[in-house]
C-alpha cells in the first residue's frame, strides 16, 4: 500500500512503501543432544528428523485437505516451541514469531576421538552428538526464549509460564462426540441421538457442520432444515447432552445480513493493500474476513453469542472455529495475501500464524461472557498457535479413511501434547473417504485412548454411525467408548494436572522414562499420566502387537486379564478385533467409572471404583479430582475435592490431597481391585475417620494374585482406610 502524506509548510511528499518481506534467523548448537521434538503442525515422525536434503521443516497455517503424511509442509496450525532430550536433561526453545517460519535440522557427530588422541578414556566416549537448529522466518523481530529444565516437568512448567496451561474443560467433552458434514435436519439429528440410545452407547456431544445455517451466514439457522433448534436442544438437554455449531472467521458479503453489515459500518474487516475491505471466496462465496488481531473486532464478536444476538441459541451450544488458517479458496495456497493489512497496520505476513489463535479467544470469551462469567466455554479450532491451549481443543483436520492415517495420528498428537496443546484429538475413521469396518473398529479404539475423542466424516462418504456396520462391530465400539466413560475420574483428574502444572495429559515414553534411551523413538504407544501405558492396533489383520514395556524396576499389569510383565522389554501381545492393548503401570492407582450411562451427565451420582496396581515394593499412589464439571467454582470458590491414594504394607488410605477444596460429594467407592497381592488376606477391614472398623467380603485369585472387593460404601470425598492382612 502507497501512502502519500503532504505538507503545505514543507515542500516535501513522504511515500511510505509496504514493508514486505524481511528475514530474520538465528542458529542454535545443541552440544549432546540428537533427540528432538515439538514445532507442530506436520503429519511427520514425533521425533524430528534431519533436514540436510533442504526439505526444512515448515511453520505456516494451511487448509490443506486430505494432506501427505510423512511431509515436513506446515499444515493447520503452528507452535514453534522444539525441546531436546538427553539423559539427564531437558530444554526447550520457544521462537516467538507468528510469520511463515522455518526450522532446519542437522544431526552429526561433533567430535570423533581415537585412543591415540585421548587415551583409553575415549573408549567411553567415542562420538559426541551436536545438533543444529537454524530458525529462520520471514519477518518479524528475535523474540526467543530458552528454557533450560533440566527436567521434562521443568521445561513444561516454564512454557506455560510464558503461554498458559490448558483449560480445564467441561467434563462432557471429554465424552465422546458424534460429527457429520452434515446432519441434514432436525429429524435427522433426533434420529441419530435416538440411534446411540438403542443401540446402547453413550455419547455427549451432537454437531452441526456448516450446512445448519442460512446459506453459510454464520449465527443463523436454515429455516426450513432447522425450524426450531431450541427444541432440538431441549432434546439433547433432557438427556444431558449439547450441542456444537460451525463458526467460521469468513462473513458472507451480503447487505442484508446483520452480521456483515455491522461489522461493515465499524470498519472490522481485514483490509486489502489498497486500503478497501479484503474480499476472497470460502464456503458462502464472496466474503470478508473479520480482522480477530483488533481487540475491539474480538470484542464485538464475543457480544455474537449472548441469546439475545444468537437467536435460537441455549446454554447448552458450544463452538468450533474451523477455516480460521484463514482459508480463501482463490488466493495464494488457499489462504490469505501476504500484503493484506491488519489492525494498527500490521502486513498479514507479519501475524498469519496467529490468526485463528485470535479467533478461538473471541469465540472463548464469547461463550464465557454468554453466562456472565460462570461457565467454561468449549471451543474447538483448526488453526492454532503456541497459547492456544487458553482456549479450547484442536484437532488434526482433514485426515483420511486409511491406516496410514490412523497410525500417523499417534506422534501427531504426541507432538501437539508435549508443546502444551493437551486437548487434542483426530477425526475417528477418517474425515476424507469410507473405511472399511475394521479400520473404523480399530480407530475408535484408539480415539477413546486420546484426549479428544469424535468422530467425523465429510459430506461425501457413506454414513457411518456406530451401528451401521453390523452388529458384532457394534458391540465392539459400543465397548471401546464404554472403556472411555469407565476411565472419565482418571481422565478428568488428569486435565486437571495439565491446567495446574502443565503436565500432558497424553505422554511420549520418554516424558515419564527420560533416562532410558530405548524410549526416545517410540511413537506407535505412549502413556496416559504416569498410569496407563496405551498401544493402539494400527496395522490391518493383525493377530499379535510387539509392545514394549519400559523400566527396569517396573512391572505393568495387562488392563484386561490382569496379566503381569516386568518391564524393560518388549512383549507380543496377541490380539483380536476385540482387543485394546492397554497395561497399568506397578504402583498405580486409577478411579474408575462403575456404572456407564448415557452422558457424562447421566454419570455424576453413579459409584467409584479403585484399579490398584502394585509396585515390586508392594506399594500404589493414585489421585482424583472433582468438581461440579461445568462453572468456574472450583477457581473463585475452591469447590472442589482433590484426594491421594496411597497404598502401602497392606494399607489403602484415602486423603485429602489439597486442604483448600471443599465440595460436597454423595458418590461412593463401591468396587477396588488390587492387582500384584502376592499372597491371600486373611481378613480385609475398612477404617472409617471415626475409628470404626467394619468387615468386607473379598474375593482372591491366586494365579492371577488379584484381590476384589466389592459392595463397598466408602465417600470418596472422605477418609477412610482399607486394611488387607
Amino acid at each position: 500500500m502507497f501512502v502519500f502524506r503532504y505538507c503545505e509548510y514543507c515542500v516535501f511528499i513522504l511515500i511510505l512503501i509496504p514493508i514486505g518481506p524481511a528475514s530474520i534467523g538465528l542458529d542454535f548448537c545443541l552440544h549432546g543432544f540428537e533427540h528432538l521434538y515439538g514445532i507442530p503442525q506436520h503429519a511427520e515422525s514425533h521425533q524430528l528428523k534431519n533436514t540436510s536434503d533442504g526439505d526444512a521443516y515448515r511453520l505456516y497455517n494451511l487448509d490443506v485437505y486430505g494432506y501427505k503424511i510423512h511431509d515436513k509442509m506446515g499444515i493447520y496450525g503452528s507452535v514453534p516451541y522444539l525441546l531436546a532430550h538427553k539423559p539427564g536433561r531437558t530444554l526447550g526453545i520457544f521462537w516467538l514469531n507468528a510469520s511463515e517460519t522455518l526450522v532446519e535440522i542437522n544431526t552429526e557427530p561433533a567430535v570423533k576421538y581415537t585412543l591415540t588422541q585421548m587415551g583409553p578414556v575415549a573408549a567411553k566416549q567415542k562420538v559426541r552428538c551436536r545438533t543444529d537448529v537454524h530458525w529462520m522466518s520471514e519477518s518479524g523481530i528475535i523474540d526467543v526464549f530458552l528454557l533450560t529444565g533440566p527436567t521434562p516437568s521443568d521445561v513444561f512448567g516454564q512454557y506455560s509460564y510464558l503461554t498458559g496451561t490448558q483449560a480445564m474443560p467441561p467434563l462432557f467433552s471429554l465424552g465422546y462426540h458424534q460429527c457429520r458434514w452434515n446432519y441434514e435436519d432436525e429429524q435427522d439429528v433426533k434420529a441419530v441421538d435416538a440411534g446411540f440410545d438403542e443401540h446402547d452407547i453413550p455419547y455427549d456431544v451432537m454437531w452441526l457442520d456448516i450446512e445448519h445455517t442460512e446459506g453459510k451466514r454464520y449465527f443463523t439457522w436454515d429455516k426450513k432444515r432447522f425450524p426450531n433448534p431450541r427444541r432440538m436442544q431441549e432434546l439433547l438437554r433432557s438427556k444431558n447432552r449439547k450441542l456444537v455449531v460451525i463458526s467460521d472467521p469468513h462473513i458472507k458479503i451480503d447487505p442484508d445480513y446483520s452480521v456483515y453489515v455491522k461489522a461493515k459500518e465499524q470498519g472490522f474487516f481485514v483490509r486489502n493493500h489498497e486500503g478497501g475491505d479484503f474480499e476472497g471466496v470460502c464456503w458462502p462465496g464472496l466474503s470478508s474476513y473479520l480482522d480477530f488481531t483488533n481487540p475491539k473486532v474480538r470484542e464485538w464478536y464475543s457480544g455474537l453469542f449472548i441469546f439475545s444476538a444468537y437467536q435460537g441459541s441455549t446454554d447448552i451450544l458450544y463452538i468450533w472455529n474451523d477455516m480460521n488458517e484463514p482459508s480463501v479458496f482463490r488466493g495464494p495456497e488457499l489462504t490469505m495475501r501476504k500484503n493484506a493489512i491488519h489492525h494498527g497496520n500490521w502486513e498479514h505476513r507479519e501475524l498469519h500464524n496467529i490468526y485463528g489463535f485470535y479467533q478461538q479467544m473471541a469465540t472463548a470469551e464469547g461463550l464465557i461472557q454468554r453466562s456472565k462469567g460462570k461457565e467454561r466455554p468449549f471451543v474447538l479450532t483448526r488453526s492454532f498457535f503456541a497459547g492456544s491451549q487458553k482456549y479450547g481443543a484442536v484437532w488434526t483436520g482433514d485426515n483420511t479413511a486409511e491406516w496410514s492415517y490412523l497410525k500417523i495420528s499417534i506422534p501427531m498428537l504426541l507432538t501437539l501434547s508435549i508443546t502444551g496443546i493437551s486437548f487434542c484429538g483426530a477425526d475417528v475413521g477418517g474425515f476424507v473417504g469410507n473405511p472399511e469396518a475394521e479400520l473404523l473398529v480399530r480407530w475408535y479404539q484408539a480415539g477413546a485412548y486420546q484426549p479428544f475423542f469424535r468422530g467425523h466424516a465429510t459430506m461425501n462418504t457413506k454414513r457411518r454411525e456406530p451401528w451401521l456396520f453390523g452388529e458384532e462391530n457394534t458391540q465392539l465400539i459400543r465397548e471401546a467408548i464404554r472403556q472411555r466413560y469407565a476411565l472419565l475420574p482418571y481422565w478428568y483428574s488428569l486435565f486437571y494436572r495439565a491446567h495446574v502444572a502443565a503436565q500432558p495429559v497424553m505422554r511420549p515414553l520418554w516424558i515419564e522414562f527420560p533416562e532410558e534411551l530405548d524410549t526416545f523413538g517410540v511413537e506407535d504407544e505412549y502413556m496416559l499420566g504416569s498410569a496407563l501405558l496405551v498401544h493402539p492396533v494400527t496395522e490391518p489383520k493383525a493377530s499379535t502387537v510387539d509392545v514394549f514395556l519400559p523400566g527396569s524396576n517396573e512391572v505393568w499389569y495387562d488392563s484386561k486379564t490382569f496379566a503381569l510383565w516386568e518391564g524393560a522389554r518388549t512383549v507380543k501381545i496377541p490380539v483380536a478385533l476385540d482387543t485394546i492393548p492397554v497395561f497399568q503401570r506397578g504402583g498405580s492407582i486409577v478411579p474408575v467409572k462403575t456404572t456407564i450411562g448415557k452422558s457424562t451427565g447421566c454419570m455424576t451420582d453413579s459409584p467409584y471404583g479403585l484399579r490398584v496396581a502394585l509396585s515390586t515394593k508392594d506399594s500404589a499412589v493414585g489421585e482424583f479430582y472433582l468438581d461440579d464439571g461445568h462453572s468456574f467454582q472450583y477457581l473463585h470458590q475452591k469447590q472442589f475435592l482433590h484426594r491421594k491414594f496411597s497404598f502401602l504394607s497392606g494399607v489403602l488410605i484415602n486423603s485429602c490431597a489439597d486442604k483448600r477444596g471443599h465440595y460436597p460429594s454423595k458418590c461412593v467407592v463401591e468396587q477396588i481391585f488390587v492387582l500384584g497381592l502376592k499372597k491371600q488376606p486373611s481378613s480385609v477391614t475398612t477404617r472409617s475417620s471415626d475409628g470404626k472398623d467394619e468387615p468386607v467380603a473379598f474375593t482372591y485369585c491366586a494365579q492371577m494374585s488379584t484381590l476384589h472387593l466389592e459392595k463397598l460404601s466408602l465417600n470418596i470425598g472422605a477418609d477412610w482406610e482399607v486394611h488387607i492382612r
